[in-house]
C-alpha cells in the first residue's frame, strides 16, 4: 500500500519514517508517517532545533527534556514568590495611604507592576466610606487595568466616566469598578474628574 503517495514503486520513497499513531474511527488506527524529502526536511529541522536547545540548556540531548522541567519547576517557584510579595506589598502600600493624614476625599496609585488582585488587596485595605481610590497599574503612556473604588453611588456614576477618558472598558457593582484601559496617560484627567465630583484635592501616589 503507498498510503496517498501514489508512486508505481514503493523504492522510490527512498526513507519512510513512522512518528506513531492515532486512535481513528470505528476502532481503526491512523498511522502517522514521512516518506522520502520530508522526512529529510524532518531530520534537518530536528537536529537545528536540538544544536539551539543544547547551546541554551548547556547539556547534551539526552538531558533536555529533564532540563527544561527544572526551568520550569525554577518558573514557578518564582512565579509564587514574587506574588507574595506583591501581596505584601500592596498591604504595606494600603496601610500608609490610609494612615496618612490626607487619606479621603480623592486618592489615586499609580504602578507599573501589578495585577487586579493587587489593587484589590489595597482597596480592601484602605476601605471605601469617605475615600474615592483610583489605582492603576500597568505602562504609564499604554495599557493597562484600572479600579475605581468608593461609596457605591459614587462609584456608580463615576465608573463608565473614568472607563471612557482611560479610553477602556470595565463593569462593577457594590463599590467597585474596574476594567482595561488602553491609554493611562489620561490619568490626570480622571484624577480631575474624581477632584470635580468630590469638590476636595487629591492626594496622589
Amino acid at each position: 500500500m503507498c498510503c496517498g503517495t501514489h508512486v508505481s514503486n514503493l523504492s522510490d520513497l527512498q526513507v519512510i519514517k513512522i512518528l506513531g499513531t492515532e486512535k481513528g474511527k470505528k476502532n481503526k488506527t491512523n498511522l502517522i508517517f514521512l516518506a522520502g524529502n520530508r522526512v529529510l526536511k524532518w531530520m534537518e529541522r530536528s537536529y537545528g532545533a536540538e544544536k539551539a536547545l543544547t547551546a541554551l540548556l548547556k547539556c547534551g540531548a539526552e538531558d533536555h527534556v529533564e532540563a527544561v522541567r527544572k526551568l520550569q519547576s525554577s518558573t514557578k517557584l518564582l512565579q509564587k514568590n514574587n506574588l507574595n510579595l506583591l501581596r505584601d506589598l500592596a498591604v504595606h502600600i494600603a496601610r500608609c495611604l490610609r494612615n496618612s493624614p490626607d487619606c479621603g476625599g480623592v486618592v489615586t496609585l499609580h504602578r507599573k507592576e501589578g495585577d487586579s488582585e493587587f489593587m484589590n488587596i489595597i482597596a480592601n485595605e484602605i476601605g471605601s466610606e469617605d475615600t474615592l481610590l483610583l489605582l492603576t497599574v500597568g505602562d504609564e503612556k499604554g495599557a493597562g487595568l484600572f479600579l475605581l473604588a468608593g461609596p457605591a453611588e459614587a462609584v456608580e456614576t463615576l465608573g463608565p466616566r473614568v472607563a471612557e477618558v482611560l479610553e477602556g472598558k470595565g463593569a462593577g457593582k457594590k463599590g467597585r469598578f474596574q476594567g482595561k484601559a488602553s491609554n493611562m496617560s489620561r490619568r490626570a484627567e480622571a484624577r480631575a474628574l474624581l477632584q470635580d465630583y468630590v469638590g476636595t484635592p487629591s492626594t496622589e501616589e
